[in-house]
């Protein structure tokens, strides 16, 4: 089921501002940055050794990103696991009655993910995601 941590999110209420402070005082390169609207977010992804830090800056503060940041302020938001069978994970979480936030994959800056609820996984919301050059359809 789990490679690898995948990456850290964090919630920022500046994607711009956060990037000066990773990469301008880090060093940290920019692997890939995008608007992935169906999340509301603005997203970029920063490596780190082998693993990254993903920024997410909300587009309203309706998003999820937006109510975190209005509930909690900047910080931690999620904990992402590289899985190479993210669909296959998937059914096998349901099987286990796991609570989910998605029933199934969905396309995210870091490859097809889905969210289980953080009551499932005491309080941390975890993402699993397999990259999209791993990444195969159910037949």
């Amino acid at each position: 089921m789990i490679e690898k941590i995948h990456h850290i999110g964090i919630a920022v209420h500046s994607l711009d501002e956060a990037l000066k402070f990773y990469r301008d005082t880090f060093g940290l390169h920019v692997h890939a940055q995008d608007t992935v609207q169906d999340q509301g977010v603005k997203a970029a992804l920063l490596t780190i050794g082998s693993s990254e830090i993903e920024l997410l800056e909300p587009l309203s503060p309706e998003s999820a990103v937006g109510r975190f940041l209005a509930r909690k302020g900047e910080g931690l938001h999620h904990i992402c696991f590289q899985t190479p069978d993210v669909d296959g994970d998937l059914q096998a979480l349901k099987e286990k009655s796991v609570e989910l936030v998605d029933q199934q994959p969905r396309r995210g800056i870091a490859g097809m993910i889905c969210f289980l609820h953080p009551k499932a996984s005491r309080g941390v919301l975890v993402e699993l995601a397999t990259p999209m050059e791993m990444y195969k359809a159910p037949e």
